[in-house]
């Protein structure tokens, strides 16, 4: 069975810039450790962007802080994930789960059965959407989050992620 490593959004702004956390910045090396782990063609990167009218859509009224702005600092995988990277396929996203990326893993699962891990920021916004999008296309493929190498907004929000994950049938490392 071919192990699939999703890391979603491991980026700037999501770490120290615009929506960054503490909580973000302590899982950096966990990430890169568990990036380091996969080889680089099993590996999917997802990258939150958006473009300069940000605060006029949906998502940027209801989370009026702009970030992930395509082509800016804080849009960019943060430097060390980055080079952990090398080789990995990048997905931009303009909004918190990636149909393109479900798309692609249903394909190839199809193809030879995969099992799927995700890491990332946030838990409890994109990590979230993108594994429960996952377990909607492909419901019998084993779909695991590792809790050491995500953060959510809060600590609060991160464990309610979690444990709705849980719920869903994901398991939680």
């Amino acid at each position: 069975m071919k192990k699939i490593l999703i890391a979603v959004d491991l980026q700037n702004d999501f770490i120290d810039g615009a929506l960054g956390t503490k909580e973000a910045q302590a899982i950096v090396k966990n990430a890169i450790g568990k990036i380091k782990s996969y080889p680089s063609e099993n590996i999917y990167a997802t990258r939150d962007t958006h473009s300069e009218n940000y605060m006029d859509t949906n998502e940027g009224k209801h989370l009026p802080v702009k970030h992930c702005i395509k082509g800016t600092d804080g849009w960019e995988i943060q430097s060390e994930i980055k080079k952990a990277l090398r080789g990995a396929r990048i997905i931009d996203k303009p909004t918190f789960g990636s149909k393109e990326l479900a798309e692609l893993l249903k394909t190839e699962n199809e193809k030879e059965p995969i099992e799927i891990e995700l890491i990332g920021l946030c838990t409890d916004i994109c990590v979230i959407s993108n594994a429960l999008l996952l377990k909607a296309f492909m419901p019998e493929v084993n779909i695991s989050v590792d809790s050491s190498c995500c953060a959510g907004v809060t600590p609060e929000s991160h464990q309610k992620a979690l444990d709705t994950m849980k719920m869903c049938h994901i398991d939680v490392k």
